[in-house]
């Protein structure tokens, strides 16, 4: 039986601004790639998101980004290599903190939007981004797997670097005859018929193949596969491409071993009084 994971970012909302039906998503993905604060993301809606993971044992990856709440991590931010390791390293740290608050863990490191695209580029534009993306992960944990572009040089990198690598594959976006993601800012690069993504997906997952906007068959090999959930028809879309999955008869499991899902939420500690010592 075929195998594959199938992913999601979620926790994309800010304060009372909410993106996406994460709830909904949750009952579809098999993994949940979880902003960290720096493209989206506060710390309450964040935590909410990996306790409610954690409950259906969707596995929580961290969807770290370039430090731009405003531009939603879009938009490519000149960090410096140091600048960017620390960055990353903060962002799983933070997320890791959450999650453990609800008795999960961060499973895997995923860069989100331009950061994704940029060191997908590791041995070119994106050579000193990528090397401080692998820098973070060989620092915080060198177990953690890294999910980016299928094909990517970014994954060969990571991977001759010690690192234990997952390729994705978009239900969603568009590809060009190399295999990269068509950019976001011409049109046609983010798919919307929920029939045409089914079957692009069918097809991905069956024959490891993708059909790209020139009508080219490219070989696309993915381990996991990710269906956006910032769009209106996300959550259709992603029920949509589950159901053709299981009925192809596809096994859907995340690419890391599901944690145990917590019965409850760990309670609080009660606060001391003012002047009172513990022991």
């Amino acid at each position: 039986m075929t195998t594959i994971d199938l992913n999601a970012d979620l926790g994309e909302g800010f304060g009372r601004w909410t993106l996406g039906d994460d709830d909904a998503l949750l009952d579809v993905v098999t993994s949940a790639n979880v902003a960290c604060g720096f493209h989206a993301g506060d710390p309450a809606g964040l935590l909410r998101v990996v306790d409610a993971a954690h409950r259906r044992g969707v596995v929580v990856g961290a969807h770290v980004s370039y430090r731009d709440l405003v531009g939603f991590g879009r938009r490519y931010v000149e960090a410096s290599h140091d600048e960017l390791v620390a960055d990353v390293v903060w962002q799983v740290g933070a997320l890791t903190g959450l999650s453990r608050a609800v008795g999960a863990s961060v499973r895997y490191l995923k860069p989100h939007g331009a950061l994704y695209s940029v060191v997908a580029d590791a041995d070119g534009r994106g050579t000193v981004h990528a090397g401080a993306v692998i820098e973070a992960v060989l620092r915080v944990d060198p177990s953690l797997p890294v999910v980016g572009l299928a094909g990517s040089a970014f994954l060969r990198r990571a991977e001759r670097e010690g690192l234990h690598v997952v390729a994705e594959a978009f239900a969603d976006r568009a590809y060009d005859a190399t295999g990269a993601l068509v950019p976001r800012s011409r049109p046609g690069a983010v798919l919307h018929d929920a029939g045409e993504i089914r079957d692009r997906v069918l097809q991905l997952v069956e024959t490891g193949t993708v059909r790209a906007v020139d009508g080219t068959v490219v070989e696309l090999r993915a381990d996991t596969v990710c269906v956006h959930g910032d769009s209106p028809d996300a959550v259709a879309i992603a029920v949509g491409v589950r159901s053709a999955l299981e009925e192809a008869r596809v096994d859907l499991r995340p690419f890391v071993t599901v944690p145990q899902a917590a019965s409850t939420v760990p309670a609080p500690a009660t606060p001391h009084a003012p002047g009172a010592t513990t022991r």
